[in-house]
């Protein structure tokens, strides 16, 4: 995807520039406006009219900022603009319509079949521009520039990471409780252009995607015995990562892509391994009596976070990437499952089992517990890209055992549904995509 910039002027930033306030989350959403984006002159496209394109766009733009709960999209009070005034905006109109900030923007056909989307983010009070950015995409493509144009707004108004252009390979699942058919499927983050991977003959979890986004890693039931598969998602194949001799589960590649952490139960004890991940002889970094499991590494690739019962309850432990320097990290009530380790480097999330299970997050040393969710059952969080929020998977008791992919962000106040086609478990939030 390329990205020139939109002509026309930009003004340099200046002191006392709009700002949102990350830490009160959606309790001072941010009035913001995105009319349709117009497009100079109406075309016909693979992904549709060029005037219907310009509405989608700021949808997606407009559903972006809503969930991340830091903004207050206008329903009402949204004109229509004609496109000269994309880079000339009405600052009079907006402020008394209930906006704080502008983002308008344009959508143009190519003659060589390529679509460009120009975006532009205003302060409505200063009535000044504070960024702007543009996009030439394939048509195939053209969902991915609403989500770059929300990352825009997002980054410069918050000063966060982006995270909106990404996507999220999790566990489809149907049917009753006793015979749930689990596939692997692939989404945008926001639940579109969603599509299945596997078939849903064996059963699948835990995929989690490798840092360059082209392999996904995860455990499968093919053959009827529990192994580790790398599924390329150019080609559409898959290959058994580690002979299938004993069982094997927990898959997580490493920051710089080189190898799979994992868990291999011998003989009734369960070590954390690594092994390449193009294949090769598995190397343990555990040997304590029990279980050891869910390693992944620190974003440097320097530490590994894992779960182990050695001191006869499930609590989350912290060892450099050899093995090394084993500690206990988590000293609170009840057990920990399912640790891992923020991309800012700053958090590790959590599963916190006693009584229910709950989503928390505590520092690499184990202090600063915070809980999040507060559900019967969430389990399995995930990061996004920039470790604002985190998704996880939320079940129901009884006969019907349904589960659905949630969020929530770090103030633990946007807690939100994740829309899936069937029901969903077992988040792995890829990277920023490229």
């Amino acid at each position: 995807m390329q990205s020139p910039a939109p002509a026309g002027p930009t003004d340099p930033q200046q002191q006392g520039e709009l700002v949102v306030d990350v830490v009160g989350g959606v309790s001072a959403p941010l009035g913001i406006a995105i009319p349709v984006m117009p497009t100079a002159e109406i075309a016909n496209t693979p992904a549709g009219r060029t005037d219907v394109l310009g509405q989608q766009l700021a949808q997606i733009v407009t559903g972006d900022l809503r969930n991340s709960g830091l903004f207050k999209p206008l329903d009402s009070g949204v004109k229509p603009i004609p496109y000269p005034e994309v880079t000339a905006p009405t600052f009079d109109y907006w402020g008394p319509a209930g906006a704080s900030a502008l983002v308008q923007g344009f959508i143009r056909a190519n003659g060589d079949g390529t679509l460009t989307v120009g975006c532009y983010l205003y302060d409505v009070f200063s009535r000044r521009e504070l960024a702007r950015q543009g996009f030439v995409v394939a048509p195939a493509d053209w969902r991915r520039a609403g989500h770059k144009c929300a990352d825009m707004v997002y980054s410069k108004l918050t000063g966060e990471g982006p995270y909106f252009d990404s996507r999220v390979a999790y566990v489809s699942e149907t049917g009753p409780k006793g015979k749930r058919i689990k596939r692997l499927a692939l989404m945008d983050q926001d639940g579109e252009n969603h599509t299945f991977l596997t078939n849903g003959q064996a059963i699948a979890l835990t995929p989690r995607f490798s840092p360059d986004q082209r392999a996904i890693v995860y455990m499968s039931y093919l053959d009827d015995r529990p192994a580790i598969y790398v599924y390329d998602v150019a080609s559409k194949r898959q290959r058994l990562l580690v002979p299938n001799t004993n069982l094997t589960f927990a898959p997580r590649v490493s920051p710089d892509g080189r190898w799979v952490l994992f868990s291999m139960a011998i003989g009734g004890n369960t070590d954390v391994y690594r092994v390449a991940l193009g294949g090769g002889t598995p190397q343990r970094l555990t040997d304590s009596p029990g279980i050891d499991t869910g390693g992944t590494y620190s974003p440097d690739g320097g530490r590994i976070v894992f779960e182990s019962d050695r001191s006869g309850t499930q609590q989350l432990y912290v060892m450099n990437a050899d093995g090394s320097q084993q500690q206990r990290i988590s000293f609170g009530s009840g057990r920990y499952a399912t640790p891992v380790w923020s991309p800012r480097g700053n958090l590790i999330a959590f599963t916190k089992l006693g009584g229910s299970f709950r989503i928390g997050v505590m520092s690499p040393a184990g202090g600063n517990e915070q809980l999040l969710t507060d559900g019967a059952q969430d389990e399995g969080p995930s990061w996004s890209p920039n470790g604002r929020v985190l998704m996880f998977f939320r079940s129901t008791s009884g006969g019907s055992g349904r589960a659905n992919l949630w969020s929530v962000d770090l103030t633990g106040v946007n807690l939100r549904r994740v829309p899936t086609p069937l029901d969903g478990s077992d988040p792995g939030w890829g990277p920023l995509r490229p």
